[in-house]
């Protein structure tokens, strides 16, 4: 498989001239293949949102090296990086600069001097792929948050990107639209292979995932599937997250002497439990 991005014991200080201070980021190391669904976990001040930018550019290490297809990331190709991994943020309204749906999906695109003909294809295909594809000319600002986050994802495919980060990109929405969101998320993933780094502290939008790591103090506490993460249990509630609501069910039910086999990720684990165990005899 292709390697799309490495960090290597990568260390950095927001600020450098104390050597006391703690560092945001210590000493990280993962890689990222091609097509995986990699999530980035962990409460506020873990560090992932300084791995986020550690991941584009925004940031560079003091120590170690970040890596995009192979090669260090550094000053001199930030731009030819940045043009191979698109990028959602939290607030969708803080990224619109366009007066319509299809003039900010084209902006990047401007900026990189795509030709005009190139570029109507391109949005048109991206709203496609998020089903924005009727939004063509509405205000951005007249849409739901979920609607706002899928074009901020067309943006991002437009520029046909070996990878999509996602950081906090559903923090801010209600259930609806952070299923909308998801949802086209895996969509795309199946349809066209699509790489996703999720930065997230939601360890239900976590389970997506092919494989979490789990920041605390930043540093990488842990790193394994969605089933091994969640097997830390109550180490995940002690450093500030959140169980799933099926796991915290089956804890509940435990609790009052319904007869459960161990731990359920999914609400269909636990309701296929709850039958088996208790009612289909």
């Amino acid at each position: 498989m292709t390697e799309i991005l490495s960090f290597h014991n990568v260390t950095f200080s927001y600020t450098p001239e104390d050597e006391t201070a703690r560092k945001a980021v210590q000493n990280i190391s993962f890689n990222v293949q091609q097509g995986e669904w990699i999530a980035i976990v962990g409460h506020n001040g873990s560090g992932k949102s300084t791995i986020a930018k550690l991941m584009n550019g925004l940031l560079f290490p003091a120590e170690g090296e970040v890596r995009v297809l192979r090669n260090p990331l550094t000053e001199e190709n930030l731009w030819d990086v940045r043009s191979q991994v698109g990028m959602v943020f939290q607030n969708p309204d803080n990224q619109f600069v366009g007066a319509t749906v299809q003039d900010d999906v084209a902006f990047s695109l401007e900026n990189n001097g795509v030709p005009y003909e190139e570029m109507v294809v391109r949005v048109q295909g991206a709203l496609k792929q998020v089903k924005m594809e009727q939004f063509l000319n509405h205000e951005p600002h007249h849409l739901s948050g979920g609607q706002k986050q899928r074009v901020a994802i067309a943006g991002a495919l437009a520029i046909y990107p070996q990878l999509l980060i996602l950081d906090e990109a559903t923090s801010m929405l209600d259930p609806q639209g952070r299923d909308e969101v998801l949802s086209t998320v895996q969509a795309l993933r199946e349809k066209i292979g699509l790489t996703v780094i999720s930065i997230t502290h939601d360890l239900e939008e976590a389970m997506l995932a092919d494989r979490i790591i789990f920041m605390n103090d930043g540093k990488k506490y842990a790193e394994g599937t969605p089933s091994e993460i969640f097997a830390l249990g109550e180490q995940l509630i002690e450093f500030g997250l959140d169980l799933p609501f099926s796991m915290k069910m089956t804890k509940l039910l435990q609790q009052q002497g319904v007869k459960l086999v161990g731990q359920h990720m999914t609400e269909e684990e636990l309701v296929n439990d709850l039958w088996t165990s208790n009612f289909n005899k």
